[in-house]
């Protein structure tokens, strides 16, 4: 059964949010604090995350800043991009590993194992109003976490 329709059997409210996360981690070594960097170019989170939310018709947004797209133009992060140039998504993936540290929309989790090696977490998370959610019909979602509030609790499963 697609996620859209799990989405609709459910019967939710117009104004509830889907919340898609992707979370992916890789071995690192923590001695030279490379250890985000190396996540960032050992896993597929933010190309995942770029893909997303680089689907114009879906509202995607966080908890902090609203739509996630009109905040990174409101910070002038998209002004560069020309249309017609390259894919958006990998522009934006380019732009998101840039500014890692300065658009704050992916979180990292370390845990170190000894004062060498350790393991670097990337989640990306992102909350869509179902409605939203169900009329464009996102793809590329296979991977993410899908959690939705009901009257019963938190229902969660796998894209």
């Amino acid at each position: 059964m697609s996620v859209v329709k799990r989405l609709q059997s459910l019967k939710l409210p117009e104004d509830a949010m889907v919340t898609l996360t992707y979370e992916e981690g890789t071995d690192v070594f923590v001695h030279n604090e490379t250890e985000v960097e190396d996540a960032m170019n050992e896993t597929d989170v933010i190309n995942e995350f770029a893909s997303l939310i680089a689907q114009t018709k879906l509202d995607a947004r966080n908890r902090w800043s609203g739509n996630i797209i009109e905040h990174l133009r409101g910070e002038d992060y998209l002004e560069d991009y020309e249309r017609g140039s390259d894919s958006f998504a990998e522009y934006l993936a380019e732009t998101l590993s840039e500014n890692f540290y300065d658009v704050d929309l992916i979180e990292y989790s370390t845990e170190k194992y000894d004062h060498k090696r350790g393991f670097c977490t990337l989640t990306a998370q992102v909350e869509i109003p179902v409605a939203n959610f169900v009329e464009v019909n996102p793809w590329g979602i296979s991977g993410w976490t899908v959690s939705v509030e009901t009257e019963n609790g938190t229902l969660t499963f796998d894209a």
